[in-house]
């Protein structure tokens, strides 16, 4: 039998677009929550028509929408119409959270408010995945790739001299939809003791500006430039702590700059000229010689494949691992075992299809993939009958008027 998630009972109406509020309601939804991804019977979500990326085609299915949006149900009610405002604000009254990503002037207009919906329903938790928070001056369009660039992580990255690197990946808009799960979840706790709902904002800048923390904080305390500019792999504070290729491929070493872990280094490497070099006999000197030091390892990097240099390592108890692809990840045992990577049915291309799966594991209460997303408006007629009691008569009304789909 399949057991119930830890969000099991909670109702959620999510009206998102694209990726950071989607994948919010993605997490609540894996997690055992209703989730209720209300749309325009006019298309719907605009992610529905995402084929390819950069004019690159990204399969035969639409996996930018299907796995983003997996788990959740569709509603088609267009909210521009009295009717549709109506059905969205009995939903309000019925629901948990109301999660969105969309414009003030947007919610404005479909009379979907904090204020609004929480005079509706006090205890609503409403979730705001803005660009830029809900305060400050900044207010026009935020993408990933636009707020990476204004918090200092594209500046940090690549080589000095050479062009700043965008990280990609969404991982901005990822971070942004884990933090706005997170601060939902954390919000229907505090509900336990107030009685109360409350309004929150995850916004891109916030998720991004903690997704920097380490480098970011080191830069806060000392003031450095060093911590703010790229810094190069041939002049790493710690050169036993960096990337190196081997004969076929890259790998990341992680050895503290300690004069045990540097003999243990050296003798794994067959390197007995090195441990005895005068310019790398303490930490002090092999940081001063970094780049000398660098210039060393690579030279004797390249003398074999990164899995015997795994090997060895291994045995000697110094971290590291080969840089793989995508392509190595997705045939990992690691990634099927903790179920990281998932396969689920495709109806619209009827077979089994590699999703990526559930970041946090449960022992007594796991998440689940049941299906990908919903077709638009699957939903919408037996969420009008079964919550919120409308007729079949006034079902086929709003059908007919165009306000459902």
């Amino acid at each position: 039998m399949t057991m119930a998630g830890p969000l099991d009972g909670i109702r959620v109406l999510d009206l998102t677009m694209w990726f950071q509020g989607p994948v919010a309601g993605q997490h609540l939804a894996d997690l055992g929550a209703e989730v209720i991804h209300l749309e325009s019977p006019k298309g719907g979500d605009f992610a529905r028509g995402v084929r390819s990326i950069k004019a690159l085609a990204i399969g035969d299915w639409n996996q930018y929408f299907l796995v983003i949006n997996r788990n959740k149900k569709s509603m088609a009610v267009d909210l521009n119409t009295p009717d549709g405002k109506e059905i969205a604000h009995r939903l309000v009254e019925t629901s948990d959270v109301f999660l969105t990503n969309l414009s003030a002037k947007a919610l404005e207009k479909w009379n979907v408010t904090y204020d609004e919906l929480a005079k509706r329903n006090p205890r609503l938790i409403y979730a705001m995945g803005s660009g830029y928070g809900p305060y400050g001056r900044i207010t026009k369009p935020s993408f990933d790739m636009t707020v990476q660039a204004l918090i200092g992580v594209m500046a940090r990255q690549g080589e000095p001299g050479e062009p700043p690197i965008y990280l990609g990946m969404g991982s901005g808009d990822a971070m942004g939809g884990m933090m706005a799960a997170l601060g939902i979840m954390l919000a229907l706790y505090a509900r336990e003791t107030t009685g109360r709902g409350q309004f929150l904002d995850a916004s891109l800048y916030g998720a991004q500006t903690f997704m920097a923390a380490p480098t970011l904080q080191a830069y806060l305390a000392t003031g450095s430039p060093r911590y703010a500019r790229p810094v190069s792999r041939t002049d790493p504070d710690n050169p036993l702590w960096n990337t190196y290729r081997a004969k076929d491929q890259w790998m990341f070493l992680c050895v503290p700059n300690e004069d045990t872990p540097w003999k243990t280094l050296c003798d794994s490497l067959d390197a007995g000229t090195l441990a005895a070099d005068p310019r790398f006999a303490d930490p002090e000197k092999r940081r001063a010689q970094a780049t000398a030091l660098v210039a060393a390892l690579d030279a004797r990097m390249a003398t074999r494949d990164a899995s015997a240099w795994m090997d060895r390592w291994t045995k000697a108890g110094i971290d590291a691992s080969p840089i793989v692809t995508f392509k190595e990840l997705a045939a990992d045992p690691q990634a099927w075992d903790n179920d990281y990577l998932l396969n689920a049915h495709c109806e619209e291309v009827n077979r089994e299809v590699k999703i990526r799966g559930l970041p946090v594991g449960f022992t007594k209460t796991p998440g689940v993939v049941e299906t990908l997303g919903p077709q638009l408006g699957q939903d919408t007629e037996l969420i009008l009958f079964e919550t919120l009691g409308y007729d079949w008569d006034k079902i086929g009304e709003l059908k007919a008027g165009g306000t459902i789909l």
